[in-house]
């Protein structure tokens, strides 16, 4: 047998556009929807109406897809150093960089078409928002912890839902930012801790090789923090003795992320960083329901 004959078939470009876009993997993009949620809903003092909703969640994705065609641009001459990202389409060749330019320009112009349908505030905001997803990529060649912009980056929903809403931004809505950004440390040093190895023979700044030896003491920092500031902000507004049960059932997943990461196995780290939406998702049911039963 010839061995064109087992060679597999090309793939489709759309296929491919997928993959870009990591359509197969919404963990990504629910990592940052439950905190813009969340903030809608403080914002809104409740259900903040079925269009913000749609917007958010669309958005959301779309970001995140556009997020995707930038950062894999951007890193394509490292990733394919590292075993985990080297068949990424742009990476392999498989899409040139136009084509994913021109993806990720479509996509967040769909976003933005997307918040012109808000606020005036929310539009001004956008801008900030975009120029920070931009930065991120390029950070990891300058920045010892990078993951600390990407925190801001995966934190922007949050001022976004609250000038959607009320056309200003309060203090609780950089408090909220502020500690969604430790939420973000934590996972994504989780995940950077995947590629600790390759990373450092590359020359890629991370959080993981930042704090060496203090890695996993300093993700349950940032995942304490996070949840304490949430929990600060959260029962300012509410009342309902149901988010104590929530914040528990937060604190018992971080726990179960330290026995995933204590030994710093590939696996555990990514097991751990994939299920980190859960948290996200926790903390947002705990939002609805507290106001849904009246505060």
């Amino acid at each position: 047998m010839t061995s064109s004959a087992t060679a597999s078939p090309p793939r489709s470009k759309w296929s491919l556009y997928l993959d870009l876009i990591r359509w197969d993997r919404p963990a990504g993009w629910l990592l940052l929807l439950w905190p813009s949620l969340s903030a809608l809903w403080l914002a809104a003092g409740g259900f903040p109406g079925g269009h913000l909703v749609v917007v958010f969640v669309l958005g959301t994705i779309l970001m995140r897809s556009a997020g995707c065609c930038i950062n894999d641009v951007a890193d394509r001459n490292f990733d394919r150093h590292v075993k985990r990202t080297a068949q990424r389409p742009v990476t392999s060749g498989a899409v040139s960089v136009r084509e994913a330019l021109v993806l990720g320009a479509v996509l967040a112009l769909a976003a933005f078409a997307l918040v012109l349908t808000t606020s005036a505030a929310a539009i001004a905001w956008s801008f900030p928002a975009l120029a920070i997803s931009l930065i991120y990529p390029y950070a990891k060649r300058h920045v010892s912890m990078p993951q600390a912009v990407l925190g801001v980056a995966f934190s922007f929903g949050i001022p976004m839902a609250y000038a959607a809403v009320q056309s200003h931004l309060p203090w609780q809505a950089w408090a909220l930012l502020a500690g969604n950004l430790f939420w973000v440390l934590a996972y994504d040093t989780e995940y950077a801790m995947v590629d600790r190895d390759d990373d450092l023979r590359i020359g890629m700044q991370t959080s993981a090789i930042t704090l060496g030896r203090w890695d996993v003491a300093a993700i349950m920092g940032f995942y304490v923090l996070h949840l304490g500031l949430w929990a600060w902000i959260i029962t300012r507004q509410l009342t309902s003795s149901v988010l104590w049960l929530v914040f528990a059932a937060a604190l018992a997943q971080v726990f179960w992320h330290y026995t995933l990461i204590k030994d710093r196995t590939r696996e555990g780290c990514f097991k751990a960083f994939r299920l980190n939406h859960w948290l996200g998702f926790t903390l947002f049911s705990g939002v609805v329901v507290g106001y849904a039963m009246g505060g």
